[in-house]
């Protein structure tokens, strides 16, 4: 499934809810079936910088693409960081660099996080959007 594929199919998903509370609970519950991401990897260098909940990400390079886990102390956060990494884990660089990722918008994401929560889902795209130059040869 490509990037925009995986996009349109949680724009889809978020369709379905007229009310945001249903909406949080459906972020809280990917959040909920998120792997789990082992200890050693809850460690400073995956801390991301800019959330104001802690926030783990862990990147790997697997066949040349990118394959991140994560975890987060706050149950929305975590669940905004499994529908990141359900729309990106798996690709490779270039396509992570040259993906607009539109479904934030187009789901209402943005505009019904409080401003911190804002704040750190640029961080993790920003991390993720990192990593990705990182890898990309």
């Amino acid at each position: 499934m490509t990037i925009n594929e995986a996009q349109d199919e949680v724009i889809e998903e978020f369709e379905d809810f007229e009310d945001w509370m249903d909406k949080y609970q459906m972020l809280i519950d990917l959040g909920n079936d998120l792997e789990v991401l082992d200890e050693k990897y809850k460690n400073e260098s995956n801390l991301i910088d800019g959330c104001q909940s802690r926030v783990w990400l862990q990147c790997d390079f697997v066949d040349g693409n990118l394959v991140f886990t994560a975890d987060s102390d706050a149950l929305i956060v975590k669940g905004i960081i499994a529908l990141l990494i359900r729309v990106i884990s798996g690709h490779t660089p270039k396509e992570i660099l040259d993906t607009d990722l539109y479904f934030i918008e187009k789901i209402g994401l943005r505009e019904h996080l409080s401003p911190t929560r804002s704040n750190g889902l640029l961080a993790m795209i920003k991390q993720i959007k990192t990593y990705a130059l990182v890898y990309n040869k």
